[in-house]
């Protein structure tokens, strides 16, 4: 298949040099390089949660109080 596509000049580098290296056309080394790309495996990053405390301070109190409160809102949108 004929595509048209813009390399960026450091892409474009790293084909010339290989198509240079293994005496290939560049179409071939753009879809080695692609290839190499492809198979590369990618290393999941766990996910950390970061927090910062902000200084401010709860009680059970308020816990119930916020509570009660979004149970009134839930009621409120299931009617």
């Amino acid at each position: 298949m004929r595509t048209t596509v813009r390399l960026d000049p450091e892409v474009a580098a790293a084909a010339e040099r290989l198509r240079r290296e293994r005496h290939i056309g560049l179409g071939e080394a753009v879809n080695e390089l692609a290839r190499a790309g492809l198979a590369r495996e990618q290393k999941a990053v766990p996910f950390r949660q970061r927090t910062a405390s902000v200084g401010l301070r709860t009680d059970v109190a308020d816990i119930a109080d916020t509570l009660e409160l979004l149970d009134q809102y839930d009621a409120e949108d299931a009617r």
